[in-house]
């Protein structure tokens, strides 16, 4: 008798230039699993995303410790500090990330207040990506006219300018920037007092500074162990550690767990994103990559 196995599929959609600083990636992700089962992973922390299941069931998904919760055929999260562990049935799901600068021109309420959440995209905070939903169920057997669809959908939203963007976009770019370790030198170079920054980073990036920061360092570091393949978290690191103790302590807060622990588990759906994306690009440096990967980016302009 053969063997069931999982497959796993993603197709990433190039936005337009005029999209990028506000979102960080289209793609339709598609599993077909043995009957009756759950694959599950664990997702690093992330800005805020938009799911949408097109077929099968939802994922089951919780952002830390408790156990995994079913969530909604369009779900939501916003900017998370922890792992998000999640479920995956045989499903075809759409996904749109948010960039911070995205989250201030679409949505409604201060990023605080969802982040670390999951909720559901019916909320009046997502109104605005609700027909997405119809786009990509009426195109279920054409990828791309969907894609292009959306796309025509965000751009013909994208015109508005958000309060205070030109400081959002100038704080998105410096977090990017392996220069910058301080909150002193973000303030010089968002050109912004300490107060001030505290105040556009929790309505906007969901977090204080500081963790903003910690959080980029840490996200660098993965992201290097991820390309590198090369099973040392020590060749690893961003230069901002003090050692390695430092960084596992970073990796444990973050993760749940520590960074052996994440190592020695199988990532059945994360891998094959991360393969599929780079090989879709076919180099690193590229605004393109996927979301961890963004993070060892040097910020450039």
């Amino acid at each position: 008798m053969r063997q069931e196995k999982l497959a796993v599929g993603v197709r990433q959609f190039h936005l337009s230039a005029s999209l990028q600083d506000y979102f960080t990636a289209l793609y339709l992700f598609t599993i077909d699993c043995p009957q009756g089962s759950l694959v599950e992973d664990h997702l690093h922390p992330e800005w805020a995303v938009m799911r949408f299941t097109v077929q099968g069931e939802p994922p089951v998904a919780q952002i830390g410790r408790g156990p995994l919760r079913q969530t909604w055929p369009f779900v939501a999260s916003g900017p998370t500090s922890k792992a998000i562990r999640f479920g995956l049935a045989t499903s075809q799901i759409w996904g749109l990330g948010l960039q911070p600068a995205g989250f201030a021109k679409f949505i409604p309420v201060p990023a605080h207040t969802l982040a670390d959440r999951i909720v559901s995209g019916e909320d009046d905070a997502f109104a605005l990506f609700t027909p997405l939903m119809h786009i990509m169920t009426s195109e279920i057997g054409d990828p791309e006219a969907a894609a292009r669809r959306i796309e025509a959908l965000l751009l013909a939203q994208v015109e508005h300018k958000a309060t205070n963007e030109h400081r959002i976009l100038a704080c998105q770019a410096a977090l990017r920037d392996t220069d910058i370790a301080s909150v002193a030198e973000l303030c010089e170079r968002i050109d912004v007092n300490q107060r001030s920054l505290e105040r556009l980073c929790s309505r906007y990036f969901g977090f204080p500074p500081k963790m903003l920061l910690r959080r980029q360092r840490f996200l660098r570091s993965l992201a290097q162990f991820t390309v590198a393949r090369e099973g040392s978290w020590s060749r690893s690191l961003d230069g901002h550690y003090c050692d390695q103790a430092h960084f596992v302590r970073d990796f444990k807060a973050f993760m749940d767990m520590t960074p052996s622990e994440y190592a020695d588990m199988p990532h059945p759906v994360l891998d094959r994103i991360m393969a599929q994306r780079m090989a879709d690009q076919g180099a690193l440096p590229s605004t393109q990559l996927p979301t961890v990967l963004r993070y060892g980016r040097r910020a450039t302009g």
